[in-house]
């Protein structure tokens, strides 16, 4: 199939080949949220933690007799039930990665991907460049697509510092090369702009 690639000023400037196998797909919607899930399990640090009663600072003397007070009959200060004591089932450091299938993970890349182009969520740009970083620039291109509001994906094919650091004061943008692209980013953007080169790799890497 065909797509139209438009310049930053949004004039058609020609057209390119998409991969039927990759943007005209469908997937299965838990095959994206486990995907999603993946993702999510592993950017968590991981690094919450808990002292148990074991490891908490303070004496271990007995705070009551054991028999005659009327009093429960109390271990230390550090149980779990007095403040500054231990807690008892707490969270240690964990690592939260798992592995899952790259098969899966190259199905739900896809799936999303045809469904934002179905939506008329995805467009195609021209290789672009700018002289220097400036965020200026960057709102200008976003302004041109009616994008100034919306959280946008700017997929490329090799790094481009300019153009990085231009949309990279942009809290609502963010810019990605085609080896980092991923489901959840794409699922969270409102729109995703791809380079015609970076599409010419998509088909390569995915196709």
């Amino acid at each position: 199939m065909e797509a139209n690639v438009v310049n930053i000023k949004k004039e058609n400037v020609g057209t390119v080949e998409l991969k039927d196998s990759i943007f005209n797909t469908e997937v299965k919607e838990h095959t994206v949220w486990e995907v999603v899930k993946w993702q999510l399990a592993s950017r968590r640090a991981g690094t919450a933690s808990t002292k148990t009663r074991a490891e908490v600072r303070g004496s271990r003397r007995k705070i009551l007799p054991q028999k005659g007070t009327g009093n429960a009959r109390h271990g230390d200060r550090k149980a779990n039930i007095f403040v500054g004591g231990g807690v008892a089932h707490g969270p240690h450091p964990r690592d939260y990665y798992y592995a899952l299938p790259k098969k899966v993970r190259k199905k739900a890349l896809k799936g999303v991907l045809s469904m934002k182009l179905k939506d008329g969520e995805l467009t195609i740009i021209e290789d672009f460049t700018f002289e220097q970083p400036k965020t200026k620039q960057a709102i200008d291109v976003l302004k041109n697509f009616g994008l100034e509001q919306s959280k946008v994906l700017l997929v490329l094919s090799k790094k481009d510092n300019n153009v990085i650091k231009s949309f990279r004061n942009l809290p609502k943008a963010k810019v990605l090369l085609v080896e980092g692209l991923n489901t959840y980013d794409i699922l969270n953007a409102d729109h995703v702009l791809i380079t015609k080169s970076a599409v010419e790799k998509i088909n390569e890497r995915l196709g």
